[in-house]
């Protein structure tokens, strides 16, 4: 089976991950820009930043026959300085045009601050300017609902967002409902500490269904890996999903949601109607675990 990895910070990640990701199946990475474990010491460090994720990462994904990706902003927890903010985002537009770069992301929030708040609606419309797509981090833990509700009724009131251009990312249990029911695309991160487990996961996908919907692992600086997300499609194959709504989840709702970007080559191998008709809109089994 082939998947697609839509959201881990391959900058944080060693060669031999790459390796382990191409034995699992993962055909196709993405990256989105986010905090480099240390607030940065000036606006010229994201553009080093930019260049290694939009130019280096590519050449090591390739060793591996892995297309990598990559997504370009000031991210939620360095976006607290408005004018340090403004000086990243004046250079965004001159990676835009790479043939990596899918769009503008994670943005979001972190602590749910005006400032935050501010920088995110600055780099939505920035994207929605230049047509990109958007990936948005939600905060962690106690913060997640309130931030959550602030960006999706920002966006729903916005009046120029088209929200199958929009991917809500680090979902849960509590969140995915709203961000569904606002039309937006949604995505769950497999992390040990702050997020969701295989087995959480899979309780959401059987609640909410398959459509819009990707899985991740993230792979950041934390306790985290690559191998997160085989151990949801083992989890969803342990209590007996259908081979083909486990694609649905893992490859083809990535090809789909990127896919939008023409730069994005993998193809779904069905569409998003067929998937629908064939029943993956629901947690439909073949056999109960």
């Amino acid at each position: 089976m082939r998947v697609i990895e839509p959201h881990i910070h391959m900058v944080s990640r060693t060669t031999d991950d790459y390796a382990r990701m191409a034995r699992m199946g993962v055909v196709a990475c993405a990256e989105p820009a986010f905090w480099a474990g240390y607030d940065r010491l000036s606006p010229e460090a994201f553009r080093d930043y930019f260049h290694h994720i939009s130019a280096f990462e590519p050449t090591r994904a390739a060793q591996h026959l892995i297309d990598h990706y990559c997504w370009i902003c000031i991210n939620p927890k360095e976006a607290e300085d408005v004018a340090f903010s403004r000086e990243v985002i004046a250079f965004i537009p001159e990676f835009l045009d790479r043939p990596n770069v899918l769009g503008i992301g994670e943005i979001g929030l972190n602590k749910n601050t005006r400032n935050e708040m501010t920088i995110f609606e600055e780099q939505v419309e920035l994207a929605l300017k230049h047509g990109q797509l958007i990936l948005i981090h939600t905060p962690h833990l106690d913060d997640k609902l309130k931030g959550v509700r602030m960006m999706v009724d920002y966006l729903k009131g916005h009046g120029g967002v088209d929200p199958e251009r929009v991917l809500i990312d680090h979902m849960e249990e509590h969140t995915m409902g709203i961000v569904r029911e606002a039309g937006f695309w949604t995505g769950m991160t497999i992390y040990p500490v702050s997020k969701n487990s295989p087995a959480r996961a899979v309780d959401s996908l059987e609640r909410f269904g398959f459509d819009r919907v990707m899985v991740n692992s993230a792979g950041d600086w934390g306790p985290s890996g690559p191998e997160a997300v085989h151990h949801t499609i083992f989890e969803m194959r342990r209590r007996g999903h259908r081979p083909e709504d486990i694609e649905t989840v893992f490859y083809n709702n990535p090809c789909t949601f990127m896919g939008q970007c023409p730069k994005f080559k993998p193809q779904p191998t069905r569409s998003r109607e067929e998937a629908r008709g064939d029943g993956a809109r629901g947690g439909t089994r073949t056999r109960t675990a």
